[in-house]
């Protein structure tokens, strides 16, 4: 067991660390810094086999779930005992970055670098993940891999989802099985002893502050919704206004009035209208439907209650003459991490010297998911502006080290762990 309070921490290279973060933005770049690799594509599948290789090279034991998610495994002393998951995803937005998911991943691999450099064998096994499509861009909704695995959401229908050009999941997962047919398929799910992942922030308040650590209290609610406003087609030339069942104008009208009424003076909701189709989408027929996604976050969850049940009388009030269906998708409430978990880390970064803050995350991850299955918690590191899901998207390599060399203290006394010091965690 290491006794000595950041000596694993050593072991983490920031040179290896940035280059492995090189080398997959290469997989599926686009402009000058720019990332598009979604999940279960092609792309997805060349960034997996590279991460599988890294971690054969260390003697990482690779396998995958029913639902595609990636495990690289370092065998304990006690493979009995519970054991340590970490990491995060590879898939990416459309116009995503080259550090979004992939750094939790990069660090949770750099953290089984230093554990074999280290040469002290943990208790518990620890296992990095790569979660299947977590921004969920191309199959709605994300989390898709962490939801399945906890138990959040069925397997069989997730199956059935399709994209945008009709694909299904399932066809999607046995394309990439057929490449990946040396990889051995484990049971969907098991219960950690804790789970950590690494991000970066995506928002600007560590660089804000000078903080190179957000040490994450928990991750706010989210609500998500379908709308679908239907009018009629008509001539544009020859229809009168007064008759026109517009569903462009009605729709340009509801998204309006929504705006409206969750706007509030402390800048505490997230309103978001991301995904906007027009049917016949012609320029001389007057639009017959629309339809349109919410996304809508809160930290409170009787306010998000509250205020995503407003949707369905809020549209309807302003569709005017055309028809209104609101199909709620998603609900997940707001969490809290672990408390002993996170004060186990705030030490763990005074005695290696880092700036930290304590802080809520904006944005869904797939550490919502794995919360329902034991102690959870998150690392933030700081990214250029708060910009993300977007070619802008940068960090410093300082950052990302320091991220991982705090996983890798975290990591390693959660590895020698006992029992009783995991059920306290829960506490």
């Amino acid at each position: 067991m290491l006794k000595t309070a950041g000596r694993l921490a050593a072991f983490v290279d920031q040179d290896r660390l940035w280059s492995r973060h090189m080398a997959l933005a290469r997989i599926g770049a686009f402009g000058q810094t720019g990332v598009n690799r979604p999940a279960l594509s092609a792309l997805d599948g060349k960034a997996r086999r590279q991460l599988v290789d890294w971690g054969r090279a260390i003697g990482l034991a690779a396998s995958v779930d029913p639902i595609a998610n990636l495990f690289l495994e370092l065998r304990g002393d006690q493979p009995d005992l519970a054991p340590i998951l970490i990491g995060s995803h590879l898939d990416s937005q459309p116009t995503g970055g080259r550090f979004d998911g992939v750094f939790g991943v990069l660090a949770a691999l750099e953290v089984m670098e230093a554990l074999v450099a280290a040469g002290v064998p943990p208790r518990r096994t620890v296992i990095v993940v790569a979660w299947t499509n977590e921004e969920g861009s191309r199959f709605a909704p994300g989390m898709m891999g962490s939801a399945a695995f906890a138990g959040a959401r069925a397997l069989e229908p997730i199956l059935e989802l399709r994209d945008a050009e009709g694909i299904r999941v399932k066809e999607a997962l046995a394309a990439l099985a057929a490449a990946e047919d040396d990889l051995p398929c484990r049971p969907l799910g098991f219960r950690p002893a804790a789970y950590i992942e690494p991000h970066i922030e995506q928002g600007p308040v560590l660089e804000v502050a000078g903080n190179t650590i957000g040490i994450v209290s928990g991750i706010q609610g989210k609500r998500t919704f379908r709308v679908t406003i239907d009018g009629a087609e008509a001539h544009a030339g020859t229809e009168p206004h007064a008759s026109r069942r517009d569903a462009l104008l009605a729709a340009v009208e509801v998204v309006s009035a929504l705006s409206r009424h969750f706007r509030d003076p402390e800048d505490i909701t997230r309103f978001t209208v991301g995904r906007f189709t027009v049917t016949p989408n012609a320029p001389s027929v007057v639009p017959s439907r629309v339809v349109f996604s919410i996304d809508l976050r809160h930290p409170d969850a009787a306010t998000l209650q509250a205020l995503g049940d407003a949707i369905a009388d809020i549209s309807r009030a302003n569709a005017g003459r055309c028809d209104v269906m609101v199909e709620p998708l998603l609900h997940d409430p707001p969490l809290t991490f672990a408390p002993r978990l996170r004060d186990k880390m705030a030490g763990f970064a005074e005695t290696l010297g880092l700036r930290f803050q304590h802080m809520a995350s904006g944005a869904g991850h797939d550490a919502r998911h794995l919360a329902r299955l034991g102690p959870a918690a998150m690392i933030f590191v700081p990214c250029k502006d708060g910009i993300s899901h977007n070619e802008a998207e940068s960090a410093l390599p300082g950052d990302l080290h320091a991220g991982a060399q705090l996983l890798a203290e975290t990591v390693e006394w959660l590895a020698q762990a006992s029992n009783v010091d995991i059920e306290e965690l829960a506490t």
